[in-house]
């Protein structure tokens, strides 16, 4: 009997101590994936600071595996363009990327995280150096389902009323047809925006290009493109970003529609009357915003400095 006590007294300390190991081991996983999950990853709207100019960009921070650290980075133009390594270590970051648009050498970053923002600087392309900084970009979750408001017409066939060039204008109003002409300035409404539901018409000419920003921040592609395979590039994506399920396309001359509903991030398009992308989230802003504040509300800004273009038929249904 004694000898039975002792042995069950035996197997008592043992499974204390096993028990012990193992929420030791427990405690230094939980640690460990604290560890291998920086408070870094994420995504960022990016300033940069060009010569007292500012310039929006974006940043995504992600991990892949244990601890390799990827990304997206979005310039001041062109479209989304991967990070193949990020290195971070004591709040510190840097990684570099080949030039997209830009002529010159690779892209250099480097900044530190203090508190919930980074700053730094960046090497450009052309070997200047200039100073950025990022703030978290915010989820734009709504709290509530949108209440759609009626629909305001936003240009009126007669004139420019309502809108605004972003430079020297050289869009005309004929026959309740908005033209650009040729490659000029972009063209954006006085008001701002958040949630909406946006009806659109345009035709271009052949080989030309244009675009649909949505709260001057995401670019809903216009070219073309008649004939070929969807791409995150062509028309009917969100540029850089969200390819269609197909390519909906007219042959140039010929009137086209997009019927588009943007709520949060979270975007439907529908290209004549085909839908192409059904509720997806949008990342982040596309090359050529007007800035990366996404948090706030933004115009309706069309693409005037590419190929010449022609709209008409612009009406827009808010959200509250």
């Amino acid at each position: 009997m004694k000898k039975i006590f002792m042995i069950g007294n035996k197997l008592y300390i043992l499974m204390i101590s096993v028990l012990f190991i193992f929420n030791i081991s427990i405690a230094k996983a939980n640690n460990l994936t604290k560890q291998e999950n920086p408070p870094i990853i994420g995504r960022w709207d990016m300033t940069i600071n060009m010569d007292g100019k500012e310039y929006p960009s974006w940043l995504e921070v992600q991990k892949s595996g244990h601890d390799h650290l990827i990304g997206q980075f979005v310039g001041t133009g062109g479209s989304a363009r991967p990070i193949s390594k990020i290195n971070y270590n004591d709040n510190k970051i840097n990684f570099t990327l080949p030039p997209q648009w830009e002529i010159g050498n690779d892209l250099s970053f480097e900044g530190t995280l203090q508190s919930d923002s980074l700053s730094g600087t960046m090497v450009a392309a052309n070997g200047k150096t200039y100073n950025w900084s990022a703030v978290p970009a915010p989820s734009l979750k709504r709290a509530s389902a949108p209440v759609w408001q009626k629909p305001i017409t936003l240009f009126n066939g007669k004139d420019l009323r309502g809108w605004h060039a972003t430079g020297t204008n050289q869009w005309t109003v004929k026959d309740g047809v908005l033209s650009s002409p040729h490659s000029g300035s972009n063209l954006m409404t006085d008001q701002t925006f958040t949630d909406f539901k946006l009806h659109i018409e345009f035709r271009y000419p052949d080989s030309s290009n244009s675009g649909v920003y949505l709260r001057g921040r995401y670019e809903l592609q216009i070219e073309d493109n008649y004939g070929q395979q969807p791409s995150k590039d062509f028309l009917g994506s969100i540029y850089g970003f969200i390819v269609p399920s197909e390519m909906a396309a007219k042959p140039a001359g010929e009137w086209q529609t997009y019927d588009v509903t943007l709520i949060g991030r979270q975007v439907t398009v529908v290209a004549n009357g085909k839908t192409i992308i059904c509720n997806q989230q949008i990342p982040g802003i596309t090359g050529g915003a007007l800035d990366s504040r996404e948090g706030e509300p933004g115009p309706i800004l069309i693409q005037g400095d590419h190929g010449p273009i022609e709209y008409r038929n612009i009406i827009i249904t808010t959200a509250r």
